[in-house]
């Protein structure tokens, strides 16, 4: 038997051996912790386990629970935050629990076998690498500064790049179109689910928001991810070739549409207007697709419930005789956003004490808009790297985008540029890129759409 038998021969035990061996150390610690905890602790523990192990065994299947987890989930609050960015809580949901589990069994089964890698090299690992590595030394520096809360500071790092682990799970474990497919309607189904759940807040008067978010809902956030998900239907449905998925895709718009408008949410409607002109610019159907968006504006004023049309005409008569409001080019804002004016004034000035690194995540007041936000935690430097983050998502997709042959993959890239754009004018008047039930499922499908020329290219083989 030569050398190369043996390595193998060896090579294959460790395989076998290696997962018993984890495996016994996991029900050994469990023996030890499990008499201590109480009886839906202990529950807890063992749906985790369970996760883990099914997770290890199929990613694909971890990947779906996390699909539907990501609007699904509980959210709740388990302390406050210390440092300069006072008030904000760290919220934890469900996911965050599903995420880690998910996580450590995928790093698990990738260490055990080599041969199926650690990180596709993709050509977003850099970008992304970059700026969470200037995020890190902006906050450090902060911490050293005494202007953040290292624990505070740290946690709230994880949590802005913690959905970028969903990234490389999906580029590391996307095999073939029909995957890709099966993915993308959990996904849809997922939205439909929160939707409906959603409409039932519409009776109370209340602004609508994602399910199961705690006391106080996020209509901003929520309204985001409509905007994402109507872009991404929309695309699929200008592509589609099969009658049954087009009326599927309707029914999916007219939906998701329905409820933003019930969200209240001005940035999302606003979002709107950049994604659909994307359309515009992308598609080969613009004899229709202009006329019939231009009718939609059009009618919108007459068919829109009556409360997104007080939202929207409250931005321009609310701040009428109150002192606080700002004028903007002879128009009187309402308080709500002459305060986020103001603090955004506020930023650029205290910016410029520093401006290369800025004050480190969670080292400044909270501001409400996604660039200033950016600029003040991590600097021009911080600025800079994310900016070449999001030119490069743009690049890559649009890339996918002009390979694509398949007409799923056409309406894929085609909905997921739309929806992008769309979000990064949403992130003019919200922290898009940091609300993790957006950037979640945004990063879930920038890796299918990244992978679009690879799946191509290998059914072509």
């Amino acid at each position: 038997m030569n050398m190369a038998n043996l390595n193998s021969k060896g090579q294959t035990t460790i395989e076998l051996v290696l997962p018993l061996v984890i495996v016994l150390f996991m029900l050994i610690a469990l023996a030890m912790v499990i008499p201590t905890l109480s009886v839906i602790k202990t529950f807890a523990l063992l749906a985790g386990v369970v996760i883990f192990i099914a997770s290890f065994a199929s990613t694909e299947m971890a990947l779906y629970v996390l699909i539907f987890s990501m609007l699904l989930s509980p959210e709740f609050m388990v302390g406050a935050t210390e440092g300069a960015s006072m008030g904000r809580g760290v919220t934890l949901r469900l996911d965050d629990f599903l995420l880690v589990i998910v996580g450590f069994s995928w790093l698990a089964k990738m260490s055990i076998n080599k041969e199926l890698g650690l990180f596709l090299k993709t050509p977003l690992n850099k970008p992304i690498a970059f700026y969470v590595i200037i995020c890190m030394v902006s906050t450090l520096f902060g911490a050293i500064s005494d202007r953040v809360d290292l624990k505070t500071g740290f946690f709230f790092v994880l949590k802005y790049f913690e959905y970028m682990v969903v990234y490389f799970m999906v580029v590391n474990n996307l095999n073939t179109k029909d995957q890709a497919k099966r993915y993308v309607w959990a996904m849809l189904i997922t939205c439909a689910i929160v939707s409906l759940i959603s409409a039932g807040q519409i009776p109370s008067g209340e602004r609508v928001s994602a399910p199961f978010e705690g006391a106080v809902g996020e209509p901003n956030t929520f309204g985001g991810y409509l905007v994402f998900m109507i872009s991404i239907t929309m695309g699929l449905f200008l592509q589609s070739i099969s009658t049954r998925d087009r009326l599927i895709y309707t029914g999916f718009i007219f939906l998701f549409i329905f409820i933003l408008l019930y969200t209240r949410s001005r940035s999302s409607y606003v979002a709107c207007i950049p994604a659909m002109l994307t359309f515009i610019l992308l598609s080969g159907k613009k004899h229709w697709l202009v006329p019939a968006f231009l009718l939609a504006g059009i009618l919108m004023p007459f068919i829109a419930p009556n409360v997104a049309k007080e939202r929207v005409a409250y931005t321009f008569t609310q701040g009428i005789n109150q002192k606080e409001a700002v004028e903007v080019a002879g128009v009187i804002l309402d308080t709500s956003t002459s305060a986020r004016l103001k603090t955004w004034a506020k930023a650029s000035k205290d910016w410029a004490k520093h401006p290369i690194i800025g004050y480190g995540v969670t080292g400044y007041d909270f501001i409400d808009a996604q660039y200033m936000r950016v600029i003040t935690e991590a600097g021009f430097l911080g600025l800079i790297f994310f900016l070449i983050l999001m030119g490069t998502v743009f690049r890559e997709t649009h890339d996918s985008f002009k390979k694509a042959k398949d007409p799923f993959h056409k309406g894929l890239s085609m909905g997921f540029i739309a929806g992008f754009v769309g979000l990064l004018f949403h992130g003019l008047g919200a922290n898009t890129f940091i609300i993790v039930r957006i950037m979640e499922p945004f990063w879930f499908m920038t890796a299918l759409v990244v992978m679009i020329p690879k799946l191509e290219e290998d059914e072509e083989i």
